[in-house]
């Protein structure tokens, strides 16, 4: 019973911290929490389910889709063969589900909301997206996924390298940054490289407004790689080996 009161406690003090972190600079004085009763009560409702030596009912997960809407205009000129984006790689934590966020207070300690989390890694929600796009603006013959097995002429591959919420930023913020790079699939030689980053203001400290803010990050960020990859495609044909 002992460990269960123990194991209980750490719980609820984890949720207070993760409450916490979203609670807006206006909330934090002593006057402040007279202005945010809601706010309150939430932070009093997990003192009280977990803090009596019980469990409590169980907290309920909510997931969030990432699902950016890539701007790219139709392509003036059709390149032959196969282009295939891989799902983009991602160390650590993002490769996850789990939403990472990370404080003012402590910039070097990477953190994940309990019961926030996306509906699948965001790696592979950015490789979807950038997909449809590529294939809908006639930039090359064919646009395939990893899924559909097939011998490309071109791949795509991108590795995630960060992406959280800083809800005590000033203002809060989500923050995202990844590579891309296009490369040959004959001789593997490596034919685009950049890197894409940037960060959002949140709007508002609630889950939602957190999750808007990382939709209209990637698509920002997207639709510049994908007007990128339309710009030097042209190059990148002529420079590729013929096939037999």
């Amino acid at each position: 019973m002992v460990r269960a009161l123990i194991s209980s406690r750490r719980r609820a003090i984890g949720r207070i911290a993760q409450l916490a972190a979203l609670i807006t600079p206006a909330c934090r004085s002593r006057a402040g929490w007279l202005r945010c009763p809601a706010l309150a009560a939430a932070l009093l409702s997990v003192v009280l389910l977990d803090g009596c030596g019980s469990a409590g009912p169980p907290v309920r997960d909510r997931f969030y889709t990432l699902d950016p809407a890539v701007d790219l205009a139709p392509s003036p000129r059709t390149m032959p063969g196969t282009l295939l984006i891989t799902p983009f790689a991602s160390r650590g934590f993002l490769g996850g589900t789990q939403i990472v966020f990370r404080t003012a207070d402590a910039p070097l300690q990477v953190q994940r909301y309990d019961s926030l989390l996306w509906e699948q890694p965001p790696g592979r929600a950015l490789a979807e997206a950038l997909i449809p796009a590529v294939r809908g603006a006639g930039l090359f013959e064919y646009v395939v996924s990893i899924a559909d097995r097939a011998d490309p002429d071109l791949v795509v591959n991108g590795e995630l390298t960060r992406f959280e919420h800083r809800p005590t930023a000033q203002p809060p913020s989500v923050s995202a940054a990844f590579n891309l790079t296009v490369i040959t699939n004959s001789d593997r030689q490596t034919r685009f490289l950049k890197t894409y980053e940037g960060v959002e203001p949140t709007r508002e400290s609630t889950p939602e407004a957190m999750v808007h803010a990382f939709n209209r990050l990637t698509e920002r960020l997207l639709t510049e790689a994908a007007r990128d990859m339309q710009r030097v495609a042209p190059g990148i044909a002529q420079q590729s080996p013929q096939r037999d």
